[in-house]
């Protein structure tokens, strides 16, 4: 109880008078206070939150969040990934890191290095790739919760956090236990049917107070492996009609390259793989907007 009251007038995460974990709320009990100084110790290393979303499963959202984050680190940025698709968690086998095992120790989980991309996923905490995870909401929000309380991730200019699709208990558990997330990135493809769910997850973000950072148009148009001629497989421009119709930013659109495929099944990011692709070069004007942020915050760590 001592410990739990001497934390209220000097919080160890930081030295700022006005942060949200210097004081014990009321309902709180001293483990649920010395909790979310935990949280928030993690929290207030990180600059910037980033939540890739879509109201639609198979839009490759996935694939979209790798490459975000491999762009950035090519920038020079210091980025995590974090996967909070409990069910369905892909990001090990796109980066070639399957059978890998993060390290502990009294500090906490530290996530698996990728080239200075810090990494963290359930599936590295599967005994096998097979297995189904059988979870209801809370114990979901629970494991979030440990990504980001427990996880060592260190200081970092980004944190692109890929969630499944829909707007059910994995991005509003991220919501709630961050607080204040920087943006969103509303992933979806050209045809009607994909939009339709996708502009849900504008509602989503709007009603979470959110901003969304803007759409990204995947799957728009097949690139020939030979010639390099797009052709329109799909409807196309339906996440742009989608993007200016919810008043948000369309962020480019990225075509069906068949070295994208390639890219994942061989655990490599397209975007460092391929980096002098036309597709590559689009991949990294989309992180611009996220770019931009840095220069709103300013920030030391």
């Amino acid at each position: 109880m001592q410990k739990a009251q001497s934390s209220q007038s000097s919080c160890s995460t930081c030295d700022k008078n006005d942060c949200s974990a210097s004081q014990r709320k009321k309902e709180e009990s001293p483990e649920e206070f010395e909790e979310r100084q935990k949280l928030q110790s993690r929290l207030c290393r990180i600059r910037h939150k980033i939540v890739v979303l879509s109201g639609k499963g198979g839009v490759g959202k996935s694939t979209v969040a790798v490459n975000i984050a491999t762009a950035l680190m090519m920038a020079g940025k210091r980025v995590g990934l974090l996967d909070v698709d409990i069910h369905g968690p892909s990001i090990p086998t796109m980066l070639g890191l399957e059978g890998r095992k993060p390290e502990g120790s009294k500090d906490g989980m530290f996530p698996i290095d990728l080239d200075g991309l810090k990494v963290m996923s359930l599936g590295f905490l599967l005994e096998s790739p097979d297995d189904a995870v059988i979870w209801r909401g809370p114990l979901k929000m629970g494991v979030i919760k440990q990504f980001l309380r427990d996880v060592v991730w260190g200081d970092l200019d980004y944190l692109i956090i890929d969630s499944p699709p829909g707007t059910g208990d994995e991005p509003l558990s991220v919501c709630q236990l961050i607080g204040t997330l920087d943006g969103a990135v509303v992933v979806t493809t050209p045809q009607k049917v994909a939009a339709v769910d996708v502009r849900k997850s504008i509602t989503f973000c709007r009603q979470m107070h959110l901003p969304v950072l803007g759409v990204v148009e995947n799957m728009s148009g097949f690139v020939c492996p030979k010639c390099g001629e797009v052709t329109q497989i799909l409807r196309s421009g339906g996440g742009r009609r989608m993007a200016e119709d919810m008043g948000v930013r369309f962020l480019g659109a990225i075509p069906m390259d068949p070295n994208i495929a390639e890219a994942c099944d061989n655990g490599q990011a397209f975007v460092r793989q391929y980096a002098a692709s036309s597709t590559a070069v689009i991949m990294q004007e989309i992180i611009q907007p996220i770019i931009e942020l840095s220069g709103k915050d300013s920030r030391e760590y």
